[in-house]
């Protein structure tokens, strides 16, 4: 895995002074590297008759579209509000500073789906937690939170269901 780790670069600075970014960017424009992430991620959950991923926006989406197409499931997309063009169930949620609303369609997940979230990097949490909380209350059973990427110091896998966060890679 330490070669996946040492492809991410780290950017200083970024959004703002004190944030160091992990900018996933360089492995997914290094093939070997981007097919070897999926492969690993993907590999995980063969066999556990994953329905549809959940990708949350934006790079969620690059993660999610890659595992679903290689486990033969369903793509749902979450995103930013005002973007999904059908009806929509949303939620807002609380930030560090503030609040983020985003949006599901409501025909997108039925009862008793399993599901598998995915995103590029589970950071506080709160993100998630949002997402999880809309595909529960759409009755999707949650198979796992999976992440290529995890800054396990930030606990954001304490906001998301106990035993159902995998993350490839940990910094």
């Amino acid at each position: 895995m330490d070669d996946l780790k040492d492809i991410i670069r780290d950017i200083p600075d970024f959004p703002k002074k004190g944030i160091i970014f992990k900018d996933i960017t360089t492995l997914l424009q290094d093939a070997k590297s981007y097919q070897k992430m999926v492969d690993l991620l993907s590999h995980r959950y063969i066999g556990k008759r994953i329905d549809k991923v959940v990708g949350v926006e934006a790079r969620g989406f690059i993660i999610g579209s890659a595992l679903a197409y290689k486990l033969g499931a369903g793509i749902v997309l979450v995103r930013k509000p005002g973007k999904l063009p059908s009806e929509t169930f949303s939620k807002t949620y609380e930030l560090e500073y503030g609040t983020d609303t985003l949006e599901i369609h409501k025909d997108a997940i039925k009862p008793g789906e399993r599901i598998l979230i995915a995103d590029d990097l589970l950071a506080t949490g709160g993100t998630m937690e949002a997402v999880v909380d809309m595909v529960q209350s759409m009755g999707g059973e949650i198979v796992e939170c999976c992440f290529m990427a995890e800054l396990d110091f930030l606990n954001g896998r304490n906001r998301l269901p106990k035993g159902k966060v995998f993350s490839l890679l940990t910094f």
